[in-house]
C-alpha cells in the first residue's frame, strides 16, 4: 500500500512503504525468463486447499464497507506456545512488508499479551508507520509464531497497532495528522505485508552514520525518541521466515464482471516453483529495480517507478489531462469518466520482459452499492501506474522475494 486514496465509502489504498528500498537485499539485477502470455481469464487455475495456500477473500472487511480489499485469516500465538488466537480481516498487501495488527483496543481481535521487542538497552521499541495523507499507525514492536495454512514463522517480529497500554504517538510521528489506529479509520483487523522485500526498513534503520530514521523508536518511561534496531528486531515479511515456501506469493483472484460482484474467493499461495500448485508455468517474469518498481509505457511514454500493489484499491496513473479522464465530483482521489474508458498499455522488468496489458475505469458514481469488487476503479497518480487489485483480479500474480533463490533466478520480479 503505497499509496493514500480516500472517498466517501471506500477505504484507503494505502500505506506509505517507508524505507522500501533494497539496501540489504542480494541479487538485484540481472536477468531472468519473460514470455507475453498473461495468465488470466479462462487461463486461469486457483489452487485448492493445500498445506501452503490460504484461502484469501475480497469482500467487504469487517466494517462491511471496504470496497476492493483481499484478506486473508492467521493464527498468531504466544511465541513458542499453543496458547493462539485467529485474527480474520488482514488485508493482503504486495506493497509493503510484515504484519501489523490491529489490537482490541483499537476495535480489532488481538486479545493476546505477546512480549514487546526490547532494545539493548532494556527500552521497549515503537513503530510509527505514515501514510502520504499524514494519517499513521503506531504501537510496540512485538514477538509472536504467524501460522498460515500449515506454514508457521516463528518468533516474528510485528507491529501491533492501536495499543493504548503502551506510549502514545510521538509527535514526529503523528505530525497532526489522521490516527488510523482503530478498526474504524483502517477497515481491517491488520495488513500483512507480503511484498519483495524481508525487512520492512532494512540496514538504513540498523545503523548510522546519520541520525535514526523517524520510523523506529525506543520508548522509556520518559517518551519515545527515534531509535535503529538491529535488522533481527524489525518487523518481517512473515513468508520469508517459513521454513518452506519461503520466496515469495501468489495472488489468485477470479475475474469479476464490469459490473463488480458482492464478493469473491481466490488463494494466497506461499513459495514459487516450490512446490507442483506454485510453478511460475508460463507467466511473464519482470524483475524490478531497487525500489521494486517496473516500467509501463502507455501512450509512446514510459513510466519507470511503476509497481503492482494489492493493498491499492484501485488502479492509479498518471493525471486528468493525460488520461482523458476528470475526476470524481465528490473525490478527486478517483476518475469519473463520462463512460467507461478502455485502455491499454505495457509492463517492462529490468529484464527487458514486455507484456501488455489491457484494462477498462469506470466511473465511480455508477456503481452498484450492493458490490464490493470491481475491475475497473481507478484514479490519478501523477507520473506512475499503481496497478492495484483490479489488477488482480483474472491474474495470478506473482511477487517475489529479494536475496531468494526461484526457478526464474535473479530476484526481486513479479510474474503474472
Amino acid at each position: 500500500m503505497r499509496s493514500d486514496k480516500s472517498a466517501v465509502g471506500l477505504r484507503a489504498a494505502g500505506m506509505l512503504a517507508v524505507c522500501a528500498l533494497l539496501i540489504t537485499a542480494a541479487g538485484c539485477g540481472g536477468s531472468g525468463s519473460s514470455n507475453n502470455n498473461n495468465n488470466n481469464g479462462n487461463k486461469q487455475v486457483i489452487a485448492g486447499p493445500g498445506p501452503n495456500v490460504v484461502t484469501l477473500v475480497a469482500d467487504p472487511g469487517p466494517l462491511g464497507s471496504y470496497t476492493n480489499g483481499s484478506f486473508v485469516s492467521a493464527n498468531i500465538c504466544l511465541p513458542g506456545t499453543t496458547t493462539c488466537q485467529t485474527i480474520d480481516h488482514l488485508l493482503v498487501d504486495t506493497g509493503s512488508f510484515g504484519l501489523r495488527i490491529l489490537s482490541s483496543a483499537g476495535g480489532g481481535e488481538l486479545t493476546l499479551a505477546l512480549p514487546t521487542v526490547k532494545d539493548a538497552s532494556n527500552r521497549p521499541i515503537g513503530e510509527c508507520v505514515q501514510f502520504i495523507d499524514t494519517s499513521f499507525l503506531w504501537g510496540p514492536v512485538a514477538l509472536a509464531d504467524v501460522q498460515l495454512s500449515s506454514e508457521v514463522a516463528s518468533s516474528v517480529p510485528v507491529h501491533v497497532v492501536g495499543d493504548t497500554s503502551f506510549n502514545p504517538a510521538p509527535i514526529s510521528c503523528s505530525t497532526g495528522g489522521i490516527d488510523r489506529d482503530t478498526l474504524q479509520q483502517l477497515g481491517a483487523n491488520g495488513i500483512i505485508g507480503v511484498g519483495g522485500v524481508q525487512y520492512d526498513c532494512g540496514s538504513i534503520c540498523a545503523s548510522g552514520p546519520t541520525i535514526p530514521t523517524p520510523l523506529y523508536y525506543a520508548c522509556p518511561n520518559t517518551g519515545c525518541i527515534p531509535s535503529f534496531l538491529p535488522l533481527a528486531q524489525q518487523v518481517q515479511n512473515p513468508v520469508a521466515l517459513f521454513a518452506t515456501d519461503n520466496n515469495g506469493v501468489i495472488v489468485e483472484l477470479p475475474s469479476v464482471p464490469s459490473a463488480g460482484a458482492p464478493s469473491v474467493t481466490g488463494a494466497l499461495v506461499f513459495g514459487i516453483g516450490t512446490q507442483s500448485n506454485n510453478a511460475l508455468g508460463s507467466a511473464s517474469v519482470l524483475t524490478l529495480d531497487n525500489s521494486l518498481n517496473f516500467t509501463t509505457t502507455f501512450k509512446n511514454v514510459q513510466y519507470t517507478n511503476s509497481f503492482v500493489d494489492s493493498g491499492s484499491n484501485g488502479i492509479f496513473f498518471l493525471d486528468s489531462t493525460t488520461t482523458g479522464m476528470a475526476t470524481c465530483g465528490f473525490s478527486d482521489f478517483f476518475y469519473c469518466p463520462s463512460s467507461t474508458q478502455n485502455f491499454t498499455a505495457t509492463n517492462t522488468g529490468q529484464n527487458m520482459g514486455n507484456t501488455p496489458v489491457s484494462f477498462s475505469i469506470g466511473n465511480l458514481g455508477n456503481f452498484d452499492p450492493a458490490n464490493f469488487v470491481f475491475n475497473n476503479l481507478g484514479g490519478p497518480s501523477p507520473n506512475s501506474f499503481d496497478w492495484g487489485l483490479p489488477f488482480f483480479l483474472g491474474r495470478n500474480v506473482f511477487v517475489s522475494i529479494a536475496g531468494k533463490n526461484t526457478p526464474s533466478g535473479t530476484t526481486p520480479f513479479v510474474a503474472y
